[in-house]
């Protein structure tokens, strides 16, 4: 990789980027007038030509679906005389956003071709931070280079020979937490298979250097279109000593030559200065390196017979040729491989024994071989085949799901389990889309496809339809979780009956095991349409006479299994043993709550859990932990943690929970984590923790009250959705109305309702007040209390004066920079005031405050491509139109 002067690339520049649309011939046997060729100007919309037609591919889809665009500041952009032929380099695409993202190129000539690949980087101060970023280029799955800049006006070119595997070319850009990656332009130029010989294994050539010597003012650079093949040639004299340039103005054809070097490059050269001394190149290639070295040499001055000009030609101690005589006219190219256990520093060419005439030398060209770390995912599994399917499929924006899915192995995909076994191409062998928000029907021609498959979770998604028996096709798959869909019909008894096999289907009512209790469920709508119809006379004629009976209540307990019910059908049970072993002898410390600690496990296909211990020393004895087992093995949720199973061995109780990767809100918010929430992933998790509140007070019945609601009970997944734990050690209750007069404290201090302090009423509108303190909290990165030398602080004593003179800047997280959209900012705080009400009448239900904050979240959607400048329009909001304890949602505004 080579830094290059900007004087260089303005004349550069001036002949472009791209080739004319009635593109020149690429390989002697290609008829087409379509070289194939594509150059993606970065940042730029739409498609273009400029002054010259040359052809600027429009940035964006389908090459890239992540990233922003920008220009780069004033004081770095080119003058209006400029502009034309420098507008390549006045634009980028930045990718703030993910460790890995990338550019899909997809060539007309497809696999098994070999094509130069080039990009190009000018920081420009695009993002007026004045911070100068470092960054890695990968080719597919392995490293390509490191792209470093001097300063904000340097420009870097990167270039590599690559012979493609697949009809698709990744090129990705690596944060590494050294400033955000980014990109200016990117081409590619299918080459001849037979030019550059194929290295071993059809390795990667990375360009160190290419220079023409001799290169006159009139031709001190040289690109497309004279060169047919796209390369870029820069003058090479100040690599060499005591030589002088040599040139022709006689017409030179090269067409029928392999390389087809252009006749301006071949028009020049160099010879010693004097004949008796050797032509030395200084060269640049460091040792623990495998090189390529390419001589051009083109003898334009024709002799008289009795003249030849033939040469030695020395690149290390034991790599040498002798006598390379040149014919006038002809190219010839000498080609050597510089293993890495040799150093070359310099090339030397001299006369042969009785050659009449100096040497010269016409052009080099110097690659260095990228060796393969690391294998693509096989193709029938990886990106552009059953992923790709499933990931369009299904809509999954996953910022993740870029590059190949498996390797390299820190960037593998979220949700995305591979072999990986040393020497083998990688394999999927565990698919997690929970929670993912898939809907429509279960896709198993696409997902039979993985067939080293062993473990699918598509639990807690919006999943429609009958359960495709293609599925059972999978051989290995060992664990199948269904659970909390919508699916209906008959369960394939391929799948039921298939060996080894974990299936999990609870929260699926339409779901039957057999023929005839599918039959029943089918009828059961006629049926209970025609009793309904029957009773109607029956109800208008009782109506009077029930209303003055008192009504019944509801069992507390209805929603429970009878006392002494077996709850361990609902989920799964382990044995000491297993808790011991999935824990490693309980060696990780995840969390500790008001059962005990917990602990990080791993199930035996690899799925991580969260392992809750009943302590003896805990507030809850048996009876509370059989309740909760029995609750959560009855409750589901895509917004709650799902329980996957418990264990009642001896004096061992535990809970076996899912695992949320993130952890929970509070630490993200105001622990040591260096990850920043951005504010629509805080509007999503508030939609998501209100979804599951909502699902808990009115999609139970009876309705269910968590008791202890905080942030630090909301847990986030890997892809930062959000969901509620700890519910199990809620009351259920009989109706909305109804209320439990509780003499033990309930909940956390600085979440507890204030009315609750008064004369212990706890009931839904508890939780919606500690709702409130939550976002609170996420709108102000603060914890609900903060204790001070001064004494407690609490959260709401700090916004409630913020909130009355309207100083919404003061409120919000400083740690969002600003970058914020004010309407929906406006909306939430509102929303929390009305939560946290004093008088729990006036608080709002949770259903109300769900159907505000996907409001509020489609409103940040809407707004999200506007500059962070105008996100922050204004820094006061009117708290009166928002009225609490409405029952219809609040207009946005």
């Amino acid at each position: 990789m080579k830094s290059t002067p900007l004087w260089i690339l303005g004349l550069y520049a001036f002949v472009s980027f791209i080739f004319f649309s009635h593109s020149v011939q690429v390989a002697a046997d290609d008829d087409s007038n379509d070289s194939g060729a594509m150059s993606i100007d970065c940042g730029l919309t739409p498609e273009s030509w400029d002054n010259n037609d040359f052809h600027y591919e429009a940035d964006g889809s389908p090459f890239v679906e992540s990233g922003k665009v920008y220009s780069v500041s004033s004081e770095h952009t080119l003058t209006s005389d400029e502009e034309q032929s420098w507008q390549q380099l006045n634009t980028l695409r930045s990718f703030p956003e993910g460790q890995r993202n990338c550019y899909t190129l997809a060539p007309k000539q497809g696999r098994g071709n070999k094509y130069l690949i080039r990009a190009f980087f000018k920081y420009g101060n695009y993002d007026k931070n004045n911070s100068i970023p470092t960054f890695d280029l990968h080719l597919g799955v392995n490293y390509w280079t490191t792209i470093y800049l001097s300063d904000s006006s340097d420009v870097v070119r990167s270039e590599v020979i690559h012979v493609a595997q697949s009809d698709h070319i990744d090129v990705c850009l690596i944060n590494k937490g050294q400033g955000t990656p980014f990109i200016s332009s990117l081409e590619l130029w299918p080459l001849p298979i037979k030019l550059y010989q194929p290295t071993p294994n059809l390795l990667p050539l990375a360009l160190t250097t290419r220079r023409n010597f001799g290169m006159t003012e009139r031709f001190d650079f040289v690109r497309y279109p004279n060169d047919p093949y796209g390369r870029s040639w820069f003058q090479g004299d100040k690599d060499t000593k005591n030589s002088r340039p040599i040139s022709t103005s006689i017409a030179i054809d090269d067409d029928s030559k392999e390389y087809k070097l252009p006749k301006e490059v071949l028009s020049t050269a160099i010879t010693p200065l004097n004949s008796s001394f050797p032509l030395v190149v200084n060269v640049n290639a460091s040792t623990n390196h495998e090189y390529y070295v390419y001589l051009h040499f083109f003898e334009f001055e024709k002799h008289s017979q009795n003249q030849q000009r033939s040469m030695d030609i020395a690149f290390t101690d034991s790599i040498r040729d002798n006598n390379v005589t040149l014919e006038y006219l002809q190219l010839q190219t000498i080609v050597h491989r510089i293993p890495r256990e040799l150093s070359l520093t310099n090339i030397s060419i001299t006369s042969s024994p009785g050659s009449t005439l100096p040497p010269i030398v016409n052009d080099l060209e110097i690659y260095r071989v990228r060796h393969k770390q690391n294998s693509p995912t096989r193709e029938g599994d990886g990106k552009f085949d059953a992923m790709r399917n499933i990931r369009h499929g299904y809509n999954i924006m996953r910022i993740s799901w870029q590059g190949d899915p498996c390797m390299p192995e820190d960037y593998r995909w979220e949700g995305v389990t591979c072999n990986n076994y040393s020497g083998s191409i990688p394999r999927i062998i565990s698919l997690n889309l929970s929670s993912s928000r898939l809907d429509g029907e279960i896709m198993g021609t696409i997902f039979s496809k993985l067939d080293m498959l062993e473990s699918l979770d598509l639990s807690n998604n919006q999943l429609t339809g009958e359960i495709p028996e293609s599925l059972a096709k999978v051989a290995n798959l060992k664990v199948l979780n269904l659970t909390g869909n919508d699916l209906i019909g008959l369960v394939p008894e391929s799948l039921e009956e298939k060996s080894g096999l974990t299936l999990s289907l609870d929260g699926n009512p339409g779901l039957c095991h057999t023929a005839s209790s599918c039959k029943t469920k089918t009828l059961i709508g006629p049926l209970v349409a025609s009793a309904i119809a029957s009773a109607a006379v029956l109800l208008i004629a009782i109506f009077i006479p029930i209303m003055l009976c008192k009504r019944k209540r509801k069992p507390q307990n209805a929603m429970l299994p009878k006392k002494g019910g077996d709850f361990r059908s609902k989920c799964q049970a382990f044995s000491l043993e297993e808790v011991v072993s999935m824990t490693n002898n309980f060696e990780s410390v995840i969390g500790e709550g008001g059962f005990g600690k917990v602990y990080l496990g791993k199930l035996q296909h690899g799925i991580q859990v969260a392992v809750k211990l009943l302590s003896k020393s805990s507030h809850q004895g048996f009876t509370e932990f059989e309740s909760e087992a029995k609750l959560l093995s009855l409750v589901y949720h895509k917004n709650l943690v799902s329980l996957i199973g418990y264990c009642d061995d001896g004096d061992m109780k535990a809970l076996i929970y899912e695992y949320m990767a993130k952890g929970n809100l509070l630490h993200l918010l105001t622990g040591k984590s260096p990850y920043v929430i951005k504010w629509k992933e805080r509007l999503q998790i508030a939609f998501d923790a209100a979804c599951g509140l909502n699902y808990l007070h009115n999609g139970c019945n009876p309705p269910i009250v968590h008791r202890d609601l905080k942030s630090s009970n909301i847990l986030l997944s890997e892809n930062m959705h959000a969901k509620i734990a700890d519910f199990g050690l809620c009351k259920v209750f009989a109706s909305d109305t109804d209320t439990h007069i509780s003499t033990r404290p309930a909940g956390t201090f600085g979440y507890l309702d204030p009315e609750f302090h008064r004369c212990g009423n706890l009931h839904k509108n508890s939780d919606v007040y500690s709702f409130g303190i939550i976002l609170l909290e996420l709108m102000t990165g603060r914890p609900a209390i903060i204790k001070t030398s001064e004494g407690i602080n609490h959260i709401v004593d700090w916004v409630t004066p913020k909130f009355k003179v309207g100083d919404m800047e003061s409120i919000m997280d400083p740690k969002l920079e600003g970058k914020f959209n004010i309407a929906s900012a406006r909306k939430v705080i509102e929303i929390a005031m009305c939560c946290i009400e004093t008088s729990a009448v006036k608080r709002p239900d949770i259903n109300n405050v769900e159907n505000d904050l996907k409001q509020c979240l489609a409103l940040e959607t809407n707004n999200e491509s506007e500059e962070s400048s105008s996100l922050f329009s204004s820094s006061t909001f009117d708290t009166s139109f928002y009225q609490c304890g409405s029952h219809s949602p609040p207009s946005v505004r």
